[in-house]
């Protein structure tokens, strides 16, 4: 298995993000991810948030060793010609290691503040789709034409090309079983949800399925997970963690269980170890939930005491 940090972009000062992104490739972390939102999700919309895009073109040259990546981009801020443009010049600075996270979007507030339509979801699954197409024309081709129904590409150029051959890992991000995971089994090099072991299992038996229905090899597609990391001999703070993700995300009780990494680390190897079965290749630790120097605490016990055994 692979590690990574789900980097929130809220409540961050770019200083604050560039130590812990320095600490976790120091300490031996895979990946870093930032996220994508402009604004916090709350009726005030009070806060700050840093940009994505341009602090992980910062990272990516600062942070020299581990994969850096979005978490994911929400496909409606942005064409995604622009976005292949980006990513090409963002995957050129970071030497070959961007990892690019795409979803249909999301969060309704920052597109009623900034004027942004914010579509129904069938049109934003519908634009998920033809981004993933548009994305991957621009990344491997000379030129590039397209005819969607939502994005149109004439003659269209994409130069230089990105590091990575035949283009950057495409992970797309969402748990939606007849639509979202259909998008995954045709375009998707990496699927990436929140959950633990049993949504991981559970909804990765119905991308194999779509996989079979478009006939691609489910193997094909890394799986990962976003779960939230808390180390502890005492069960009620794991309910009260399990609670605030309910409360949050508005998750399931029962998924938001499934959705904390939490326990002692035996009992957090043991969870490992059902994310492995479900045929997870990449655990995703969010920043989100927890005081900082407290997570940062159990980020480090992970790293050194109980990841090494699933690498």
């Amino acid at each position: 298995m692979r590690f990574g940090l789900f980097t929130s972009m809220g409540a961050q000062t770019w200083s604050g993000v560039l130590d812990l992104w320095r600490h976790v490739e120091a300490t031996g972390w895979d990946i870093a991810c930032v996220t994508d939102h402009f604004m916090p999700n709350t009726p005030e919309r009070e806060g700050a948030m840093l940009e994505g895009w341009s602090t992980l073109s910062a990272l990516a040259a600062l942070v020299p060793r581990i994969r850096v990546g979005t978490i994911v981009l929400g496909n409606t801020y942005r064409h995604p010609a622009v976005v292949a443009k980006m990513a090409a010049q963002v995957d050129i600075i970071s030497g070959g290691r961007l990892l690019l996270g795409l979803g249909a979007g999301w969060q309704e507030n920052e597109h009623e503040a900034y004027g942004i339509p914010f579509l129904t979801l069938r049109e934003r699954l519908e634009r998920l789709d033809e981004a993933c197409q548009v994305l991957k024309s621009l990344w491997t081709r000379r030129r590039s034409d397209f005819d969607g129904r939502h994005y149109r590409l004439s003659d269209a150029p994409l130069e230089p090309k990105p590091v990575q051959q035949p283009h950057p890992e495409l992970m797309i991000g969402g748990g939606g079983e007849r639509v979202t995971l259909r998008i995954v089994a045709k375009h998707a090099d990496h699927w990436n949800v929140w959950g633990g072991p049993a949504v991981l299992a559970r909804k990765g038996a119905i991308l194999d399925e779509h996989c079979a229905a478009v006939g691609r090899d489910p193997k094909t597609i890394r799986r990962s997970a976003n779960m939230v990391l808390l180390i502890t001999e005492r069960q009620d703070e794991v309910e009260r963690l399990a609670e605030t993700i309910a409360a949050r995300l508005g998750r399931h009780a029962s998924d938001a269980r499934d959705t904390c990494l939490a326990g002692t680390p035996d009992q957090i190897r043991a969870r490992l170890r059902q994310l492995q079965a479900a045929g997870v290749d990449v655990l995703f630790i969010p920043s989100l939930f927890r005081p900082q120097d407290a997570l940062r605490r159990d980020l480090d016990r992970f790293i050194a005491e109980i990841a090494p055994a699933f690498r």
